[in-house]
């Protein structure tokens, strides 16, 4: 829950934004409507109190018009949009250091309807589309505000030639396992090893409550679930110390969860991060013991430049030798979708 909830003028004059509005209310959260369309007072003394102060602010604002552009967002789907940017989290590998500007505060979008009407633009003729939904935002952590991800699945259930991924840390899936989706929305969960979730991924639900959420959107609905195609996105993986032992028991985790015939999908990605990342992880988490020695690493570039450490050649074959090995034995009907 927000310690504060920020409206813009803009936003409460979406009708969507007064739906936010109205669920905000109903939880009995600190409100401040803004007379204008600008944030401010998010900063505080030091990196460290700023992000104290925007972490725990949730602001619905309206996307500006460079968010109707959608860019690709390969290997994961073909386009990615955005309820929102932001998140609840506070896991210190966080993907968002770096990439979103200014403070971290919770960005929500009271112009959801367009956003999605917008998507059809992107559809491809001949073939499904994907959207992917979750890149700035963790969407089920905030859904109990904002109603959005369910909205998002509705729509795409009325879609005949596009589908909707989203991944999440949280579990509160009561309010989806009922929605008409017709099988175009793929739900995930990130999932790790008990050291890294335990250690690294603050403010989320344990592992064990992912899974059994995940259980319950594959389920059939027949028997009490959403029966939605599922996925699960481990994620960053890293070579701790005894990582086949614990990846092996994330495994045996998955096995009891998923014990009976489902639409399954994994993705796997490793642990990198950039200069900037780091720098801002470091202002955020100063105590972390995240590995992030550039020296153990390898030097990856992108086509415009960007620098980015990821494992050497030998660890990354032996990571994706053993997560491959071990999916195609527990789950031979599961499609690997991709390895970085």
């Amino acid at each position: 829950m927000p310690e504060r909830v920020l409206f813009t003028p803009a936003a409460l004059d979406e009708d969507w934004g007064q739906q936010i509005l109205k669920r905000v209310q109903s939880l009995n959260l600190p409100i401040e409507e803004l007379s204008q369309n600008r944030l401010k007072g998010l900063r505080g003394e030091s990196e460290r109190d700023t992000y104290n102060i925007a972490k725990r602010t949730l602001a619905v604002v309206t996307a500006p018009p460079s968010s109707f552009k959608l860019s690709p967002i390969p290997p994961s789907a073909d386009w990615q949009f955005h309820l929102a940017e932001g998140c609840p989290a506070h896991c210190q590998y966080c993907y968002l250091a770096g990439s979103l500007s200014g403070p971290p505060v919770i960005r929500v979008f009271a112009n959801l309807p367009q956003i999605l009407e917008n998507s059809a633009n992107y559809e491809q003729q001949g073939k499904t589309t994907s959207f992917e939904v979750s890149c700035y935002t963790d969407p089920l952590g905030i859904e109990h505000l904002t109603g959005s991800l369910a909205e998002c699945i509705r729509y795409f259930g009325t879609r005949s030639n596009a589908h909707l991924r989203w991944v999440s840390k949280f579990d509160a899936v009561d309010g989806l396992l009922d929605l008409p989706h017709n099988g175009n929305t793929r739900c995930r969960m990130s999932v790790n090893a008990a050291p890294i979730s335990g250690k690294f991924e603050g403010g989320t639900a344990s592992v064990a409550s992912r899974l059994n959420a995940l259980r319950r959107l594959a389920l059939p609905q027949e028997r009490g679930g959403g029966g939605y195609p599922v996925g699960l996105v481990i994620a960053p993986i890293m070579p701790i110390d005894d990582w086949q032992m614990h990846y092996s028991r994330l495994f045996e985790q998955i096995n009891e969860a998923l014990d009976f015939d489902c639409n399954l999908t994994f993705e796997l990605i490793s642990h990198r991060f950039t200069p900037g990342s780091k720098e801002v992880l470091q202002t955020w988490y100063p105590q972390s013991k995240l590995e992030m020695d550039e020296a153990k690493r390898s030097v990856k570039r992108n086509k415009f430049g960007g620098t980015k450490y990821v494992y050497e050649k030998d660890t990354m074959k032996a990571l994706r030798s053993f997560f491959e090995s071990e999916i195609s034995r527990r789950f031979p009907n599961a499609e690997i979708l991709y390895w970085t």
